[in-house]
């Protein structure tokens, strides 16, 4: 007799309006023997709304690993599973993806259940060119690491990018595309689908005006959507310098060692290089010159 697994349901629950639940996952969340819950504590509150009572087991980003086998070994006993996130979707930067590979790997069936992702709401009402683009996940926190992700954005074919953004760091985020000069524009989503749900549009520094209007724009999560202006696209491959020659020249024109080097690169507007990438030219360059 063939082994019976159970099913893996990757369930989109609301982005804040409880309303937006659909019909087919609120019977997937009831009829689950068990749901794998990113926070349990905000989840139990969706439940409650929607007056489903069901057992949950969290699955964070802190214990997903681990806790992927526990879930697999369930699905392998016959038990169906539903997985969902705080809001959204599961694994649009939020954990799952190890509980699902592990489910396909052993022949378990996968299935979603459609429903509100933040960064698709975003991109449907910016009014931007979306006959392509392009998911980030969370703007970077380094200004390194943005700057080599604006010149990515300016090099590729794809004009319009979807971010989020944390509310502590969003105005950071925006300040740093005005520092920048960078020819985009904006459409910034808060508290999307929520009584008080707002949305900024237009360049860095009328988005920066905007936020600064709204006073306490430090509440609620942000899906950041950027179109790239079409002639600040970057067309010709420019030559960049290798990390390690950066590093030399660096090291040379300050007198300072590699690791003093490493922390004026850091804070200098021209450099691309993350600190990691740094370091390896470092310990590239130590391996071959001693």
């Amino acid at each position: 007799m063939e082994q019976q697994y159970g099913t893996l349901y990757i369930v989109a629950t609301p982005i804040g309006n409880a309303r937006d639940m659909s019909e087919r996952g609120r019977e997937i969340l009831e009829t689950a023997d068990i749901i794998a819950a990113e926070d349990t504590r905000r989840s139990v509150v969706l439940l409650n709304k929607l007056g489903i009572r069901n057992d949950l087991s969290a699955n964070h980003k802190f214990n997903e690993h681990g806790k992927a086998r526990w879930f697999l070994s369930r699905l392998l006993e016959g038990k169906n599973i539903a997985v969902i996130t705080d809001a959204g979707t599961p694994c649009i930067s939020d954990p799952g993806n190890e509980l699902i590979r592990a489910a396909v790997e052993n022949g378990v069936r996968v299935v979603g259940i459609p429903g509100p992702c933040a960064a698709v709401t975003a991109l449907s009402i910016s009014g931007f060119d979306l006959s392509t683009f392009f998911f980030y996940g969370f703007f970077p926190r380094e200004n390194a690491d943005r700057r080599r992700v604006l010149d990515m954005m300016r090099r590729g074919d794809t004009r319009t990018y979807a971010f989020y953004e944390s509310p502590k760091r969003v105005m950071g985020a925006v300040e740093f595309l005005l520092d920048a000069g960078a020819d985009v524009r904006l459409c910034l989503c808060n508290d999307m689908t929520k009584l008080h749900e707002m949305t900024f549009r237009g360049t860095p520094a009328e988005v920066r005006e905007q936020l600064l209007a709204k006073g306490n724009y430090e509440k609620g999560e942000y899906a950041m959507i950027v179109e790239v202006a079409e002639a600040y696209l970057l067309r010709e491959v420019e030559h960049i310098r290798s990390p390690e020659a950066m590093l030399v020249d660096c090291m040379v024109q300050n007198d300072c060692t590699a690791k003093d080097a490493i922390k004026l690169l850091l804070k200098d507007e021209n450099n691309t290089y993350s600190k990691n990438e740094l370091y390896a030219a470092h310990l590239a360059l130590k391996e071959r010159f001693g």
